[in-house]
């Protein structure tokens, strides 16, 4: 909103102090808990911006139509609260719980909603009516029509099952945001940072994603009928089984296929492996990325320092391969065989290993160049190995930070000294693995061996 918009609208808010608000919120609580001389928080069309309220619970609370710009809603508990128009431009809702909330009409622009849980919220369009000093009902506005969350940051956010019809969303980044079953009919998600969302079953129905990058994301089993795809990168991006008819696709960025190389794979391969008998001095370093060499047999090959970044790898052979130091960074490895292979100081930052056999694989670290004392370690950092089989493989001191062992092997894995911070183990089978001196702060649904 301008700045004369600011002022015209000042006297439709009330002005809450902190204290004045904490007594509010203190009341709210007796009444959320059950308490005696409790009172649900009525805080529509009220102005609390630039207000703490950080840890608070303010479930079923009403707060239709208030500024909110610049709150502090770090970790706060707004279940079910009402948040319809609500002005909640630049304002901090790291960790909130926003779960069913009503965000209809709601303004977003440049919110910070990382790891926020929002299953089941709707952020669809809406807009606030209230009477003037007339008894004329006016709108309730700030320069918006429909939802909107333009350059807000939504990394991590748990957003399945919301409503997003028609939102406006524009650039705004859902990095690993969980949308699973998300409406998103016509919403403009142009420009949007999706990478590693899952819109897994999501509807996507005549929604803009010009220019969206959709690196990692999954979006098997959804909508896709008349959705607008035109420059949107979706190289990694999972679509099995998803409903593309009527989307046009002509214009967004895809896999290269192997025929765009211009040559036989086996005389690129072969340079590379002159590269590497020479130092650089013959031949030309591998680099495959953004290629798709789904179900390409490389067993045996050396692969070492190779450019496979953002590569379609799916159900390829890459047993008893060498992969020192090499780039698989976000690369699709699904159902691929990596079995024996030398993968020490690879990069699989962001890849897709679901389903992948690792077995026996060596990824611990790798010793620099000239050095006895300085390694450089595997990175498997948010990586998605579930139901990926990595039984009796070297990971030792391997950078696996986020990474996702849901239904995996770890049997008789060296995990020792591997950071594992906040890496996801739901149903993981760790028997005979060692994680001594692993890091395992964050560690979630971790049964130790």
């Amino acid at each position: 909103m301008s700045e004369p918009d600011q002022q015209a609208d000042s006297g439709r808010f009330k002005r809450l102090d902190q204290a004045e608000l904490d007594k509010i919120l203190e009341s709210h609580a007796k009444f959320v808990g059950g308490r005696s001389g409790g009172q649900r928080a009525n805080l529509g069309s009220y102005d609390l911006s630039y207000l703490d309220l950080s840890g608070k619970n303010l479930s079923n609370a009403e707060l239709s139509g208030s500024r909110m710009a610049n709150c502090n809603l770090k970790g706060a508990k707004l279940m079910a609260a009402s948040l319809f128009s609500a002005d909640l431009r630049k304002a901090d809702l790291t960790g909130a719980d926003l779960t069913r909330v009503d965000l209809r009409g709601a303004c977003l622009r440049g919110a910070n909603m990382t790891n926020a849980l929002m299953m089941e919220s709707d952020l669809r369009d809406g807009i606030l009516l209230k009477a003037d000093s007339k008894g004329n009902l006016t709108t309730m506005s700030f320069d918006m029509t429909v939802a909107d969350a333009s350059a807000a940051i939504l990394r991590g956010a748990n957003m399945s099952q919301a409503r997003m019809s028609n939102a406006f969303i524009v650039q705004t980044d859902l990095t690993d945001a969980i949308m699973r079953g998300i409406k998103l009919v016509r919403a403009d998600l142009s420009h949007c940072n999706l990478t590693g969302a899952n819109l897994e079953g999501s509807d996507l129905s005549e929604a803009n994603l010009t220019g969206t990058i959709l690196h990692g994301a999954i979006l098997s089993g959804a909508i896709l009928s008349g959705t607008n795809f035109e420059g949107a990168d979706l190289v990694g991006c999972v679509l099995d089984s998803a409903d593309a008819r009527g989307a046009d696709m002509s214009k967004a960025i895809l896999p290269r296929s192997l025929a765009s190389l211009g040559e036989e794979l086996r005389e690129v391969l072969q340079r590379h492996i002159d590269w590497i008998r020479t130092a650089g001095k013959k031949g030309k370093r591998l680099d495959l990325s953004r290629f798709d060499l789904g179900g390409q047999n490389f067993t045996g090959a050396n692969l070492s320092a190779a450019n496979f970044e953002h590569a379609l790898l799916k159900e390829a052979v890459l047993a008893k391969t060498e992969l020192l130091m090499s780039d698989f960074g976000q690369a699709d490895l699904r159902n691929a065989d990596l079995s024996s292979s030398d993968m020490r100081g690879i990069n699989l930052r962001r890849a897709n290993m679901s389903g992948a056999k690792l077995v026996g694989a060596k990824a611990g670290p790798v010793n620099l160049l000239g050095s006895t004392t300085q390694v450089w370690v595997s990175n498997f950092e948010r990586a998605r190995l579930m139901t990926a089989d990595l039984s009796g493989g070297n990971f030792r001191k391997a950078n696996m930070q986020g990474a996702d062992f849901t239904d995996a092997s770890l049997r008789d894995c060296d995990l020792r000294e591997a950071n594992l911070q906040d890496a996801e183990f739901q149903g993981a089978d760790l028997r005979g693995a060692n994680i001594e001196k692993a890091d395992l702060r964050g560690a979630k649904n971790l049964t130790r061996p």
